[in-house]
């Protein structure tokens, strides 16, 4: 009688983790089914009416969409801005976090201790500092002035975070590796790395999917011409309050991009954090 009552209440548990996940999936069904709406059904009735009248379905707002220079330059932005603040981090993030796990240099316990501290740093405070200091250099505007901003306030974590999981090697592993005539680099790139590659991932993800979705560093620190997708899209909202057409298919792509890369590592991601509660 037991293992029937585990049974049913694992199944249970089962259905409803998958209605959780269809209403957790409900703004991103319901944001698809309108950009491929013509404006005119949209201002009618809903978008759960496609599913009753599926001849609604036309391509012709992502047309527009390319069609809209402002647009298709700010996703490029976004692109620019993103790809190299996330690579920054990561790259940064796991030499430094390779130094303080397993490298003595005078000061290590406290200097780590100090980027363990900027953690709890707000990123409002930092804005408008840090805007006076770019117009000052002439970064203030620019995409490089942005990864800079993002890199950063993203690498306190990320030292943290990959410091926390070094550490967690063997060291007779790296002693082993050491005796065999490996040098520091060559034991981070052959031995630290790949094991240490579920954290990596799972930094990656974080970093990328708080820089593509930043709105407030980039309201801040762009101008026109260097404005990523979140901006360019409150921008047409703010001008073109019902430029539907090109707003929907402009906010699924914006959107529909994170959930990509997230499912193409949800592997490494689950293993990184399960890892990091195990130790």
């Amino acid at each position: 009688m037991s293992w029937l009552l585990e049974k049913v209440n694992g199944g249970l548990l089962r259905v409803f983790l998958i209605v959780v996940a269809l209403f957790w999936l409900v703004p991103t069904i319901g944001l698809l089914a309108s950009s491929l709406r013509s404006p005119e059904d949209m201002s009618a009735n809903g978008w759960w009416h496609v599913f009753s009248k599926p001849s609604q379905l036309t391509f012709d707002s992502y047309q527009k969409l390319l069609e809209n220079g402002d647009i298709t330059h700010s996703l490029w932005n976004t692109v620019l801005i993103t790809v190299p603040a996330t690579i920054l981090v990561v790259v940064i993030g796991a030499l430094a976090g390779y130094a303080f796990a397993w490298m003595e240099f005078p000061g290590r316990d406290w200097w780590f201790l100090i980027v363990v501290s900027l953690l709890v740093v707000p990123v409002q405070v930092a804005l408008i500092p840090i805007a006076e200091l770019f117009g000052k250099i002439g970064l203030f505007g620019t995409i490089f002035g942005v990864i800079l901003f993002h890199v950063g306030f993203g690498l306190p974590f990320a030292v943290f975070l990959l410091r926390n999981f070094f550490a967690e090697i063997p060291r007779e592993l790296l002693e082993a590796a050491r005796l065999d005539g490996a040098g520091e680099l060559r034991l981070f790139t052959r031995v630290v790395m790949p094991l240490g590659g579920p954290a990596i991932a799972s930094l990656g993800i974080f970093q990328f999917l708080w820089v593509w979705n930043d709105m407030l560093v980039a309201l801040v620190f762009t101008k026109s011409g260097t404005q990523p997708i979140t901006v360019a899209l409150q921008t047409q909202v703010r001008q073109f309050g019902n430029n539907v057409d090109v707003l929907a298919p402009g906010a699924f792509i914006s959107m529909v991009i994170p959930l990509a890369v997230f499912f193409a590592f949800q592997r490494q991601f689950v293993t990184g954090v399960m890892a990091g509660a195990v130790k």
